[in-house]
């Protein structure tokens, strides 16, 4: 299908548009045809210079003067001073973008072409993608890409026939990076040897795809999963319907739900303690998260440090911080256990669970451990550590959100403070 009638069909599904044009051919080519074609579509053109040098400044200016030539709308953002490296400018880039597209309540398009599609599936075989990893573009995403239908050699046609004028970067001639090295070299010299090499890497990518699909599919129909306060839970027995290889095909999907990348070392770490952990057994994954077991549930989530509690922090008439939460005086209690009467004249202060912690919670006929305390509220062994304690002098008084001792309103003329504790970090 020729060029502008492939961007009219994919854009044809979403009613506002982010067009992310950089100044290069297949980005310029976008910019023209989506105007020629989609025009009442475009909310906007987004450009992002990374700071890399004068070619990157130029490029971003000529996307500035075609846009605003074309009559549209157009934004821009510079990287950081300092930036450094492909990941570093990616993310920066992608977060400028969906910044503009959440404003704009649109949809991010960009330039990617097959031949993209075709290099980046040759990365991840490189990188020992499994193969939720080598759909590469052809994946599922809110984000459009017009192009991918279209060979780079179809797009520098269309951009010849129309006289589209671009910024060659001449960073894509460095072979310092390894998409480069690939287009460059590798890709020619496996095409040499294999005629057809990238054909077959664009089918193994569909039906990379295709599985993506039906994993997500069975997902949705044969495990329990909820997410809540940053936290994924999947309840176990549903995970132990399958084996080994089973697990290997769920859980990157499973994951990728909570925003997590598992790495191989991960994937196996996580089908073992899937398998064959005891309630309480937690491992570290990739990115600063960790599961654990708990409760006959697997969760997912950031991996909390605790925080440091070799001393108790006095609550004063300011709030106080203490890792995940914050203790701050309030004009009066809301019922909950998150929020506490406590006396004003005792010393209060505040600090994280120890071993050993003891407390007589209202009701109760004697001290009772705060560790069992803990679990009978639900709370992990990893939350656990980092968990506040409120003390009236050398005596906790309150577990926010657990339990609290005797209303020291029965001490008839004392007078009190009401404490609220809040979270600060609920990912």
């Amino acid at each position: 299908m020729p060029v502008r009638e492939e961007v009219a069909r994919a854009l044809s599904g979403a009613e506002r548009v982010v067009l992310a044009v950089s100044g290069g051919c297949d980005s310029m080519v976008l910019l023209h045809a989506a105007a020629a074609a989609a025009r009442p579509r475009i909310a906007a053109v987004a450009t992002f210079d990374h700071g890399t040098g004068a070619a990157a400044t130029r490029a971003a200016a000529r996307v500035v003067r075609a846009a605003r030539a074309l009559g549209l709308p157009v934004r821009t953002a510079r990287a950081a001073r300092g930036l450094r490296g492909e990941a570093a400018w990616r993310e920066a880039r992608w977060r400028f973008l969906r910044g503009v597209a959440g404003e704009l309540d649109a949809r991010v398009a960009t330039a990617h072409t097959q031949d993209d599609q075709a290099e980046t599936v040759i990365l991840r075989v490189l990188r020992g993608s499994g193969a939720r990893g080598l759909a590469g573009l052809y994946a599922g995403s809110d984000v459009l890409r017009p192009l991918l239908a279209s060979t780079r050699a179809e797009v520098e046609a269309y951009a010849r026939a129309h006289g589209v004028r671009f910024t060659d970067d001449p960073s894509n001639a460095s072979r310092a990076h390894l998409r480069n090295r690939i287009r460059l070299d590798l890709r020619p010299a496996l095409e040499r040897v294999a005629p057809g090499f990238s054909r077959e890497m664009l089918a193994l990518a569909r039906r990379a795809a295709a599985l993506r699909g039906e994993v997500d599919a069975v997902i949705d129909a044969t495990l329990e999963i909820r997410r809540e306060n940053g936290v994924l839970s999947v309840a176990r027995a549903g995970l132990l319907r399958y084996d080994e290889n089973g697990l290997s095909l769920l859980w990157p999907a499973v994951a990728a739900r909570a925003g997590i990348a598992l790495d191989r070392r991960g994937l196996a770490r996580l089908v073992a303690l899937t398998r064959e952990g005891r309630a309480g057994a937690r491992i570290q994954l990739a990115g600063g998260y960790e599961a654990l077991l708990h409760r006959e549930q697997v969760l997912l989530r950031r991996a909390r440090a605790a925080p440091e509690e070799a001393r108790a922090l006095r609550i004063g008439t300011q709030p106080v911080a203490l890792g995940a939460f914050r203790i701050r005086r309030a004009a009066a209690a809301d019922g909950s256990l998150w929020s506490a009467d406590l006396p004003v004249d005792a010393a209060l202060s505040v600090r994280a669970w120890r071993p050993g912690d003891r407390m007589t919670p209202a009701g109760a006929d004697g001290p009772r451990r705060v560790k069992r305390l803990l679990r009978d509220a639900g709370i992990d062994a990893a939350r656990r550590a980092g968990w506040p304690v409120v003390l009236a002098g050398a005596e906790i008084a309150w577990i926010p959100g657990v339990r609290r001792v005797q209303a020291a309103a029965a001490r008839s003329g004392r007078p009190l403070v009401t404490l609220c504790c809040e979270r600060i970090d609920d990912r």
